[in-house]
């Protein structure tokens, strides 16, 4: 996978994936910077401008199957988001968002398959600790998105099973955390009231999905 940007977030994300066996690539245009780094990062270095096609071209992105925009401007990580999708065909694009008003230009449009803008995933995380009988948004991708939801005393799929429940066919439920420990649900699984339900879910299922958790 290749990183386009080696400052903390490109670096720490690099060192991460490192670590855990994966071949990496961080393309930066800063050559005092990679000079700095290089001798304690033991991954591949590119001193290149990733918003360049020729430079994308020497990274041999056509290779790689994954794509971190992680530079501090937005601008910069939109153009090598679209770059890496068009031009190179590249099967996953993630890119940061630093100022979450850009946060709508983060899409499929830019060649985005999934957008990371940290202050909206510290909101979802707040409010996902505190909230009873809401459904929270965790994480968004290009077609769907992660929520979750605790299920409060008044829920209506409280007592109810899986298939009794009959989850619309653009939702998926993921996962059931209950008394600290994941439940990988089926069609008997019965959920309880405290549970908390993460279900993957299409932007036009929400509403639906909604309903059936929250009176």
């Amino acid at each position: 996978m290749a990183i386009a940007g080696a400052g903390n977030v490109g670096t720490f994300i690099a060192r991460d994936l490192k670590a855990n066996g994966h071949d990496v690539l961080i393309i930066e245009q800063d050559l005092d910077l990679v000079a700095k780094l290089s001798p304690t990062l033991d991954v591949e270095w590119l001193c290149a401008d990733a918003c360049e096609v020729s430079a994308l071209h020497d990274a041999h992105l056509e290779n790689v199957d994954v794509v971190v925009a992680a530079t501090g401007d937005d601008e910069d990580n939109l153009v090598v988001s679209l770059l890496a999708k068009q031009e190179f065909a590249v099967q996953r694009v993630v890119a940061r968002v630093n100022h979450p008003q850009n946060e709508w230009l983060f899409n499929e449009t830019w060649g985005v398959d999934h957008a990371v803008s940290t202050p909206h995933i510290l909101t979802a995380l707040v409010e996902e600790a505190v909230a009873v009988g809401s459904l929270v948004r965790l994480l968004n991708f290009a077609d769907a998105r992660l929520v979750e939801v605790r299920l409060a005393p008044d829920s209506p799929a409280a007592g109810k099973d899986v298939v009794e429940l009959q989850v619309p066919r653009d939702a998926t439920v993921v996962a059931v955390v209950r008394d600290r420990h994941v439940i990988v649900p089926r069609g008997e699984t019965v959920f309880e009231v405290g549970d908390e339900v993460l279900l993957l879910v299409t932007m036009d299922a929400e509403d639906s999905v909604r309903g059936l958790f929250i009176k």
